[in-house]
């Protein structure tokens, strides 16, 4: 059961959150900070685009690049030109040159509490001898390798193989289906796959191989297969003719030196594969140079990752946050970073906290999904560990509401640790607007201003600037080097979806639009409000639903709300909100009243929502991400399309029952 604060401490934090409280980074953090003169973002703006060589001298180079920035091209920018390096030998061999091969690399937690912690060393050890088997399977430079793996070691070791070789890799989602998988292989024309048998979660066997048979029966052209055992006698599994195992692969090419490929900085590094409005995932390519680099350099910055840290992102690496915080940021800089296979509440709601414990985390960088989870089981499960190693925390994925913030800025941090709540995407490849924390204070719910370099601007529909105060779109009016270079073979659409061209007398100038909305303030913080297709038209009045549902999880006894748009005879749309509760909150006319009268009390009456429906659970995605558009399909009481892709597609007809549309 959740705890109750008392009345007094929840009195207090409602107002203080409404009072807009701000929040200094503490002095003992800031003097030992990667970055903590202010002055920094004075001199990026007066030296751009030359203060990137900041970001580009994190690494070590083959070739020294010519030109920072080539922009005669624009959109199509390139970033180091001239220059070239090799992305392994920079998360793995200059380390270990320097005299850090005996620090740990990566530490492995499984799920049923196994462990394997790689050295510098050792990781390079075990990347040299895979780049050789994936050589022996034919995969020359510039072929793309997907990898089709869970949370394991194997996963940044393949990814740090092909980048050795020259090869890009793109990684699909364990959680993704197998037609996913077929469609991305498909789109990429790769003939190689690199899987495993199964692996665990919540303790059972789940089997992968099965799934990723069935993605290679729709691909169009041969594939060869290397399969991970994982599971080993929990799962019997048959490799076939074009399959090889991963052990045997490796054993047999243990002890080989694989010199890495220099590649030129505009070179691809990886594909990642999200999705599109149009239903067709997107090829977002991401290049060696300008990614690693800008990964390297936010990870120092903004995460103030330092070689001798223990450093945890728990994210997967199947999303672009595994790559650049799980493997590519942190491995350039030297660290030690975690890897967790399983999920935060088993076997117990305290794993989290216990692996931050046994392994004196540093930094801690997780989503504000989870931390609503964390409320709602309750702080005693954090309270049960000793956290005091946590230096820093941070928020990714969506906006986190101030409540959430609070909390875990108690409840993890003790009150001294500063959070960076970042927003970023996969086609930035890297942060884009947060504090750096050594320098700003915070201000819970909103992300901070845009880094040092980075020309972040909110402008209305007719490409203005607004006002101190106001809501608009997001858009980025300069590039940066970990921006995606175009999307897989697909020029047009990468003009089409992220670009828009201005012209005046001097020169035409592109700007990027992420599509998210945002409104900023008078110290040039940006709060991010969702997605503008995230947007509920009420008689007129466009509402953001984040906005919306912050203030629903302001509530006391609110775990989670998700808000979409339903039609409505009147109004043309009306706002739904379906909520959790806290464990010891009940389902009453009382709670849907406070509920309603909390958003009218931070929006106004025309964010009144039609319906609150009180459910234990939201339909979900496999990767946690809320299903609204069926959410979207109950309220206005259309039929239910496909569910298959949710973890729990049983609460889809339970959620519809509730609104009287079964």
């Amino acid at each position: 059961m959740a705890e109750e604060p008392d009345t007094d401490e929840g009195t207090e934090l409602e107002a203080r959150l409404a009072e807009g409280e701000t929040y200094e980074p503490p002095a003992s953090f800031v003097e030992q900070a990667n970055v903590s003169d202010p002055e920094i973002y004075e001199e990026f703006e007066e030296n751009w685009p030359a203060c990137w060589e900041r970001a580009a001298d994190m690494l070590s180079w083959n070739q020294a690049y010519d030109t920072v920035l080539e922009d005669d091209d624009a959109p199509f920018y390139r970033w180091f030109t001239g220059g070239e390096l090799n992305a392994s030998y920079n998360c793995l061999d200059r380390h270990v040159e320097d005299g850090a091969k005996n620090r740990a690399a990566i530490k492995w937690e499984g799920e049923l509490g196994e462990t394997r912690t790689y050295t510098y060393s050792d990781l390079l050890y075990e990347v040299e001898a895979f780049a050789a088997s994936l050589r022996e399977l034919g995969v020359e430079e510039d072929d793309v390798v997907t990898l089709y793996l869970p949370m394991i070691p194997e996963l940044p070791i393949a990814m740090l193989a092909c980048a050795r070789i020259g090869a890009p890799h793109s990684v699909v989602f364990a959680g993704f289906s197998a037609d996913a998988l077929a469609t991305r292989m498909n789109a990429a024309d790769s003939e190689y796959l690199v899987t495993c048998d199964g692996y665990y979660r919540r303790g059972d066997p789940l089997n992968h191989k099965e799934k990723a048979d069935k993605g290679l029966r729709g691909v169009d052209h041969d594939v060869e297969t290397v399969v991970v055992d994982r599971l080993g006698d929990e799962l019997n599994h048959f490799l076939g003719a074009s399959a090889h195992d991963y052990e045997e692969l490796v054993s047999e090419h243990e002890g080989e030196s694989v010199e890495p490929v220099s590649r030129d900085a505009e070179d691809m590094l990886f594909l990642m594969y999200t999705s599109g409005t149009t239903g067709q995932p997107k090829g977002v390519k991401h290049t060696t140079g300008g990614y690693l680099s800008y990964a390297a350099w936010t990870s120092h910055a903004v995460l103030d990752v330092k070689p001798e840290d223990t450093y945890w992102c728990a994210a997967d690496i199947g999303w672009i946050t595994g790559h650049s915080y799980i493997v590519y940021g942190p491995l350039a800089l030297g660290t030690t970073t975690v890897m967790y296979e399983g999920t935060p509440d088993y076997p117990e709601k305290d794993r989290l906290w216990d692996l931050v414990e046994k392994n004196d985390v540093d930094i801690f960088y997780t989503a504000p999904t989870a931390i609503r989870a964390f409320m709602k089981w309750g702080k005693q499960y954090p309270d049960q560990h000793d956290l005091s190693s946590l230096r820093l925390l941070g928020t990714v994925g969506e906006p986190i509401n101030p409540r959430a913030w609070q909390w875990y800025y108690d409840h993890i941090g003790d009150g001294e640790c500063p959070i960076v709540d970042t927003w970023w995407q996969t086609e930035t490849g890297g942060m884009m607007i947060t504090t750096l924390p050594g320098v700003g204070e915070m201000k819970p719910g909103s992300a901070g201003p845009p880094l040092p370099g980075i020309d972040a601007r909110i402008v209305d529909a007719s490409g203005d600037q607004v006002e101190a105060g106001n809501a608009g779109y997001l858009t980025v009016n300069n590039p940066w080097p970990g921006m995606l270079r175009t999307l897989y073979r697909n020029d047009e659409r990468f003009l089409s979806e992220y670009w828009q061209e201005y012209s005046d007398e001097e020169a035409d100038e592109w700007v990027y639009f992420p599509e998210d909305g945002a409104k900023i303030d008078e110290d040039g913080y940006i709060t991010i409000l969702g997605r503008v297709d995230d947007v509920i038209n009420v008689s007129g009045h466009r509402l953001g639903t984040m906005e919306i549902e912050s203030a629903i999880v302001g509530v006391e006894g609110v775990a989670e709300a998700a808000v979409v748009g339903g039609d409505h005879e009147i109004k043309g749309e009306a706002v739904y909100a379906y909520v959790i509760l806290e464990d010891d909150a009940d389902a009453t006319d009382s709670m849907r009243d406070r509920i309603i009268e909390g958003v009218e009390d931070a929006i106004g009456p025309i964010a009144r929502p039609e319906e609150v429906i009180v459910t234990p659970e939201l339909p979900k995605t496999r990767s946690g991400k809320i299903m609204r558009r069926l959410l979207e399909d109950i309220a206005s009481g259309n039929e239910l399309g496909n569910t298959s892709t949710l973890r729990n597609p049983e609460v889809v007809e339970d959620i519809a029952a509730q609104v009287g549309n079964d």
